[in-house]
């Protein structure tokens, strides 16, 4: 998408910040959402907190809201679900659309699109019964990772690391949503990339000292290490870009969101997942290569509000809302 610039924040209306939520990952999004909240009413806008796991009523009620900021992680939130409900009710919204946020939600369907594109993705398989732990290990080998192809944030996700910790593994990820995905184990670098309003922002190159990124990682710990800039050569950067803006086209992702990928020693990066509502944290990604391409977090709060002028065929387009407040 191009650029739609707001320069007066009276042109965003009122604006409901969805957070929290009912996913697993509320406690992520209630950290989102109020770092979010906070850095719109620095900037002058009228934004007002919502939590849809007290119910929608504030979203029906009077003063109607204009639009929304959505801050929600995982499902409820991050699965189109709650764009659906934004659509049905012709309230414009941050980021991707149902499809996209579906889509990328769901990362089995992600992987298969990556390779419609011609893009590189870790080997997997799709775990049907803990039974199957011979068949895995002859596929993919050891260690590999297993993970619920529905949820974010690494959550219900394991390293395994010998043939005795599959079937524990298959158990943990079985309880959460979508088909279990055993996939192989790459070594290399991690890399995350944001992008944000077509333009894809500075990589940011991750190390832990835990077995892998996993929600504590992600979220909470001290030892977490951050790269940017990422170390990579300008020229491996940019053709790593054009890789990141594919991989957020094929999944259908649009406005802003967060790339993520692995690079093993043969350079060709393999892609992981389109997070189309990343963390707005302390800790978290997408906020550090803004800081990088000269963009501090209000700017990037308010970059990202301008996404809801987005046309996606919706009641927001069809009553011109997305002419509103364009530079």
């Amino acid at each position: 998408m191009n650029r739609v610039q707001v320069s007066d924040p009276a042109a965003f209306g009122r604006v409901a910040v969805l957070m929290g939520g009912v996913s697993a990952e509320r406690e992520i999004s209630l950290l989102t959402g109020e770092a979010v909240l906070a850095a719109l009413r620095r900037r002058g806008v009228d934004a007002h907190r919502v939590d849809p796991a007290d119910g929608l009523d504030a979203l029906l009620a009077r003063p109607r809201f204009d639009r929304a900021w959505i801050a929600l992680h995982g499902r409820g939130g991050e699965d189109g679900l709650m764009q659906g409900a934004l659509e049905t009710l012709g309230m414009p919204y941050t980021g991707s659309g149902v499809l996209g946020s579906a889509l990328s939600m769901d990362k089995l369907r992600s992987k298969q699109l990556f390779v419609g594109r011609g893009l590189a993705t870790p080997r997997w398989r799709v775990m049907r019964a803990a039974a199957e732990v011979a068949e895995v290990i002859a596929e993919l080998g050891l260690p590999l990772i297993v993970k619920p192809a529905g949820e974010g944030s690494s959550v219900g996700m394991s390293k395994v690391t010998t043939e005795s910790e599959l079937p524990a593994a298959y158990a943990e990820a079985a309880r959460w949503a979508g088909p279990v995905l055993a996939e192989e184990w790459v070594t290399g670098g991690e890399y995350s990339v944001g992008v944000l309003q077509g333009e894809v922002l500075p990589a940011v190159r991750i190390e832990t000292p835990r077995a892998f990124y996993d929600y504590e990682a992600k979220y909470f710990s001290d030892d977490t290490r951050y790269h940017c800039p990422s170390g990579l050569s300008a020229q491996a950067e940019g053709a790593f870009a054009a890789l990141v803006r594919a991989a957020f086209d094929a999944v259908g992702a649009s406005g802003w969101g967060r790339v993520d990928f692995l690079l093993p020693a043969d350079g060709v990066p393999r892609f992981l997942e389109v997070n189309t509502i990343p963390g707005m944290t302390s800790h978290s990604l997408v906020p550090m290569g803004a800081r990088q391409a000269g963009i501090d977090f209000e700017e990037l709060a308010w970059r990202v509000l301008e996404t809801s002028f987005e046309a996606r065929g919706s009641a927001a387009a069809v009553t011109g809302e997305a002419s509103h407040g364009q530079g």
